[in-house]
């Protein structure tokens, strides 16, 4: 699926979200603080177009997918990036690898949610950090209402009018509405071993930046 939107991946997600994409991904930036000479792993990298703000810190980032149609795509634009591709819940790297790892609006696309927080626990550095950046529950009802109404409603429409797997963003819309809220994801985090877990809410809920550390 992911590999049939990969191609107008990014401007799709930029209409969609009406443009709110682009601040979305300046937070997730600010939260990872990424420094020069940091290792970043990029997961659910897609294209790396989330990834080229830990480059322009001076930080070596992996943007790592399990969409090969994604990471070829990226590789043509990006061809100076190690794009490597991996399983979520199966990360090809070695234990306490990178000073942080991320992941946007993926992990919600990952079976074995437990496993793959497990994992990025698994690969980071003691001291590292997690920062989480997926659609969330709004938290003003009648916002919510209106982006629901949005989600089901509008949001295949639009999608089939730019992108070029309409069906994957009616699966995205779905998705969404299944998905764990705030505290949930928190305490998912915590029991994968996570520490200091905290969460911001963006977009009025919208979307939520969660961020852990590792002991």
């Amino acid at each position: 699926m992911f590999d049939d939107v990969a191609e107008r991946y990014d401007l799709t997600n930029d209409v969609l979200s009406l443009g709110q994409a682009r601040l979305w991904r300046k937070e997730v930036a600010k939260a990872v603080d990424a420094r020069p000479a940091q290792k970043v792993l990029d997961l659910a990298a897609g294209t790396a177009t989330s990834s080229q703000p830990f480059a322009r810190a001076g930080a070596y980032v992996v943007p790592c997918d399990f969409s090969l149609g994604m990471l070829q795509v990226g590789k043509a634009r990006h061809p100076w990036m190690p794009f490597t591709a991996g399983d979520a819940t199966k990360l090809p790297f070695k234990d306490d690898t990178f000073d942080a790892v991320t992941i946007s609006f993926g992990l919600r696309n990952v079976h074995e949610t437990d496993e793959a927080l497990r994992e990025m626990y698994r690969v980071t550095k003691p001291g590292g950090r997690v920062v989480i950046c997926e659609f969330s529950h709004a938290t003003w009802a009648p916002f919510r209402t209106v982006y629901e109404e949005y989600l089901m409603r509008a949001l295949p429409p639009v999608a089939r009018a730019v992108s070029s797997n309409p069906d994957a963003y009616v699966y995205l819309a779905e998705s969404i509405r299944s998905w764990p809220d705030q505290p949930t994801l928190a305490a998912r985090l915590q029991d994968a071993g996570w520490s200091k877990v905290a969460w911001r809410n963006l977009t009025g809920g919208v979307v939520a930046l969660h961020r852990g550390f590792k002991a």
